[in-house]
């Protein structure tokens, strides 16, 4: 009997298997023929045909986070996540999209007034908000109104509203206008209490990427450099938004003393404390709003509103799903390393040291392409793999085709790393970059291990056996180790400073200075010679331009291709959400679930670690609050 057990347990395991198999490939199939009925329902259903009006508003209904390039989801996972609504991942609003919208609507004779309801609309650092901004400031150069409406403005959202002709608040509604902080998760303590070692390799006073692991609060060093570049950031934001407003930078109320006196002057009423301060223009409920609208686009009366057309249908309209090359013009090249740095192949949303440098090789291999642009928003991760990268734009320059750095809201740690070798760089003036500094972190159970009467024990042919497999997180770091690893570290910090001089021309000891892990905002980083100038995305597409003598030319993104497959299943999925078969997933997250997001995405970054000489150059500290 006891050598028949194993054979019936393998054959039951192996028909649990196939019964399994059963009900994924059925499930699957489900809502593949689900999809593809949606699909072809679309094809002769009126709903898919979008119409523009000859006299409507355009409704910006943003919903989601702004992004430089989107995460790559998978299609059959997205659809089945939607229409069970589980979706997890918030959704994303492409930058570049966005403002092609706006630019086509200016044109649109058919489009007169633009209504920002932003409600919806998420994170979006203050270079993607201002790109948007300049859309808005043509589309009222071409003679048309901008009005903005909503209950509670966030910070990011008031920033886009100030560009507006006039802003609305409801009259249960309110501004509160925080200003910026940094304010990472410390785990020192935790980790005693877990009796986890955690030992630290780096250089750079400033390089604070580490210090959640090593204190149990900021260091007085990284709260001087955060400081400088937070104040920064805020007093951008100020100077901007009180001039579209007109009012004074003074204006902002930066204590909650000061805040609680106007609030008490208002009889602790939010709307008009907000209309006192003049932050909005009007309080006005939804249905005043909407005849407001009507009495310049008219009425569209089988829907009780004004005339519009939103973001989305319209969007359908001027950008096609799969836009077409042309193979006869000269190009510059756009790239897009958006994301943490990791070692290898990664899909879109991060940066592979693999993938990214294939995309930067097929720009070199394609003779149409005269000039790159390297678009970058990153703090940073992988040194090898931001090594990878800057070696591909070696090629480039050496293969006679600028290239030009342009950074978005962060490009620090190895987000510069890649940036330096270019032949200019471009950043906006609250761009987040610098932070030149490298460190290893490892974490170690040896005093675990004994609480839990666990060991690890045998015998090697040297003293390094088992290093690589891990055998330190059980046993310990000898000291030795401790002293090659710091050594490894100090020479890529070396390493990392004599890229920067050279690719910089910057004295190396001068470099040093300013780097040290520091992080700087762009428009302190031009006068220390980090970057070239302060200009957008299309600055430096025209500087790329230039450095290559193209007079006529077309911009071509160069992006992973999707397989036949996966265009297919984003053909259907669009479909079926046209034709409302899959339901819209609400944004607005309550203040635990953004917790719990924060808490997640730390463990995705300390999880993609994967340098293979375990040296990496990150920014932490970059994202701002």
């Amino acid at each position: 009997m006891s050598e028949q057990k194993p054979g019936f347990i393998r054959r039951l395991l192996h028909s649990v298997w196939q019964g399994f198999r059963f009900i994924r490939n059925f499930v699957l199939n489900f809502v593949f023929a689900l999809l593809f009925i949606g699909f072809i329902a679309v094809l002769f259903s009126d709903k898919a045909q979008v119409e523009v009006n000859d006299k409507t508003a355009l409704v910006l209904n943003l919903k989601g986070d702004l992004v430089e390039e989107k995460q790559w989801v998978d299609p059959v996972e997205k659809a089945i996540n939607e229409s069970t609504g589980s979706e997890e991942d918030r959704p994303e609003i492409l930058v570049r999209d966005l403002v092609k919208v706006i630019n086509e609507a200016a044109k649109d004779d058919r489009v007169k007034v633009m209504v920002l309801a932003l409600a919806d609309l998420g994170s979006g650092s203050l270079d993607k908000l201002q790109q948007i901004g300049g859309a808005l400031e043509t589309f009222k150069a071409a003679g048309k109104k901008v009005f903005a409406t909503g209950a509670y403005y966030s910070q990011n959202q008031y920033f886009l509203a100030s560009y507006a002709d006039s802003i609305n608040l409801n009259p249960m509604g309110a501004v509160i206008l925080e200003g910026y902080g940094s304010y990472p998760m410390y785990y020192k303590a935790a980790l005693e209490k877990l009796q986890i070692s955690t030992h630290v390799f780096k250089v750079g006073t400033y390089k604070s990427a580490v210090e959640p692991f090593t204190r149990n609060d900021m260091s007085p060093e990284a709260k001087e450099a955060n400081g400088v570049w937070l104040t920064e950031l805020w007093q951008n934001y100020k100077e901007q938004v009180a001039a579209r407003r007109g009012f004074a930078v003074d204006n902002f109320d930066e204590s909650f003393a000061r805040l609680y006196d106007r609030i008490n002057a208002a009889n602790g009423d939010m709307t008009q404390y907000a209309l006192d301060a003049k932050l909005v223009d009007t309080i006005k409920t939804r249905e005043e709003f909407r005849q407001d609208i009507i009495a310049l686009v008219g009425e569209d009366e089988d829907n009780h509103t004004f005339k519009q057309i939103s973001y989305e249908d319209y969007q359908s309209l001027v950008i096609p799903p799969f836009p077409v090359v042309n193979p006869l013009t000269d190009k510059v090249a756009l790239v897009v390393a958006r994301g943490a740095i990791v070692d290898g192949n990664v899909k879109a949303g991060m940066i592979g040291g693999e993938s990214t440098a294939k995309l930067l090789r097929t720009a070199r291999y394609d003779d149409k392409v005269k000039a790159v642009v390297l678009r970058i928003d990153s703090g940073g991760g992988s040194a090898f793999a931001s090594e990878q990268i800057a070696q591909e734009i070696r090629l480039l320059k050496a293969a006679g085709k600028p290239v030009i750095a342009s950074m978005g809201a962060v490009a620090a740690s190895g987000g510069y790393w890649i940036a330096a070798p270019a032949d200019q760089i471009f950043a906006a003036p609250t761009t987040i970059t610098g932070s030149i500094g490298i460190f290893a972190l490892f974490h170690t159970a040896e005093n675990a291990m004994t609480t839990l009467g666990l060991n690890v024990d045998g015998v090697g042919t040297t003293e390094l056996a088992g290093f690589s497999s891990g055998l330190p997180l059980f046993k310990g770091l000898p000291a030795d180790a401790e002293k090659l690893l710091q050594r490894s570290i100090e020479n890529g910090y070396d390493e990392f400073i004599t890229h920067v001089s050279t690719t910089r021309n910057i004295d190396k000891v001068q470099v040093d200075k300013i780097a040290q892990g520091r992080v700087w905002t762009g428009q302190t980083a031009l006068k220390l010679g980090l970057v070239d100038k302060l200009g957008t995305l299309d600055d430096a597409i025209a500087a790329a331009a230039a450095t290559a003598s193209l007079k006529h030319f077309d911009v071509q993104l160069i992006e992973q291709e999707m397989t036949e497959q996966e265009k297919l299943m984003a053909q259907l999925f669009g479909s079926a959400k046209m034709l409302g078969l899959l339901p819209e997933q609400a944004v607005t997250m309550t203040p635990v679930q953004k917790l719990m997001q924060q808490l997640n995405q730390e463990l995705q970054v300390l999880g993609q670690f994967n340098d293979p000489n375990g040296i990496y150059s990150v920014c932490f500290a970059c994202q701002v609050q």
